[in-house]
């Protein structure tokens, strides 16, 4: 089986063996074997938000397929523990239908529940990390099962101990811990002015949900096989935290949010466009940027991984060469490099 067949970008070659781990001693075991073997693993679940290579042939891939969600509803709150291999919109859903809404923001984001602290999964401001109380996991170095606290998580903007060092934690499980209420407190400007509302105003969850599935498949965000444009890992670059003296070379119409004493966060997708990369853009190759948002690289059709990075090295080197930023991946690339 090829990465192809288990990633959302549809890139990557055959890996020496595909395992599916559905049961958590059997991943365990899986892991353990191959690191007494000496053999390179990569953990995988839905395949969302990673960009495999082509040249894949020494990698034992774990496939994380377990399924389970068991909730505890209190008065004021609802503590949630979820299987990493359960879909992360599904387990959003069933949190809803439970009385917790509060991550309705984060409807329609592709992948499993286990990836998701990984990367510290955000839209619209709401990010995991606020509901995360604690990680399941299997720590590869130290070869013991145990709970991570929040903070032993590290979380910050698009990362965690588990982005910092990838191959030291199998996730297992995640612990959330959620308002019990159907409604969400709306924060975001753009999710404010979509439905008419105020800062701080609690709105149904399932309205909000709602207009955040419309928001991400306007731009090709929600995986839809009718969709080429959701051909894709979502957005592959992150927004740039940079400090002031670099914010002051940038014209002041880019979008820039604080982000600490010192410190703020521009827009990627404004440093793309205005760097002369346009929606749709591609370099005679099926990998292409998006038609609906620059922020995405997608495949329209049989592209190669080598595909994949050729472009994303263009567009990297594009808003270097531009305004000075180095844009960072936000997938994890297998198997392949931005640099070299």
């Amino acid at each position: 089986m090829r990465l192809s067949e288990l990633t959302t970008m549809r890139v990557g070659g055959e890996p020496r063996e595909v395992i599916d781990g559905d049961v958590i001693e059997e991943i365990i075991e899986a892991v353990t074997e191959c690191d007494d073997l000496g053999r390179p693993v990569v953990i995988l679940g839905e395949g969302s938000n990673v960009v495999c290579g082509d040249d894949v042939g020494d990698l034992t891939v774990i496939h994380i397929v377990t399924r389970g969600m068991v909730i505890e509803t209190h008065a004021e709150h609802a503590t949630v523990i979820a299987a990493a291999g359960e879909d992360w919109d599904h387990f959003v859903t069933f949190c809803a239908e439970s009385g917790a809404s509060a991550m309705a923001p984060l409807s329609g984001i592709p992948g499993s529940v286990g990836a998701t602290p990984i990367q510290n999964v955000g839209a619209y401001g709401v990010e995991v990390a606020a509901f995360i109380d604690g990680v399941h996991v299997w720590d590869r170095s130290e070869r013991v099962a145990r709970w991570l606290t929040r903070e032993d998580c590290a979380f910050g903007y698009r990362t965690s101990v588990f982005k910092e060092h990838p191959d030291r934690y199998v996730i297992l499980e995640v612990r959330f811990v959620l308002p019990a209420s159907g409604e969400v407190v709306i924060e975001h400007e753009q999710l404010v002015q979509a439905l008419g509302v105020t800062v701080g105003s609690r709105v149904p969850g399932t309205q909000v949900r709602e207009l955040v599935l419309a928001l991400r498949r306007s731009k090709g965000m929600v995986v839809d096989p009718a969709d080429p444009d959701s051909i894709s890992v979502g957005s592959f670059f992150v927004n740039p935290t940079l400090g002031d003296a670099d914010v002051a070379r940038l014209p002041a119409e880019c979008p820039r949010f604080p982000a600490g004493p010192g410190r703020t966060k521009v827009s990627a997708a404004w440093l793309i466009e205005n760097a002369g990369i346009t929606r749709g853009f591609t370099l005679g190759t099926p990998a292409r940027v998006s038609t609906k948002h620059v922020l995405a690289l997608t495949n329209g059709g049989g592209a190669s991984a080598a595909d994949v990075l050729t472009l994303a090295r263009h567009v990297r080197a594009t808003v270097l060469d531009r305004w000075s930023v180095e844009l960072q991946p936000e997938p994890r690339l297998i198997g392949m490099s931005l640099t070299g």
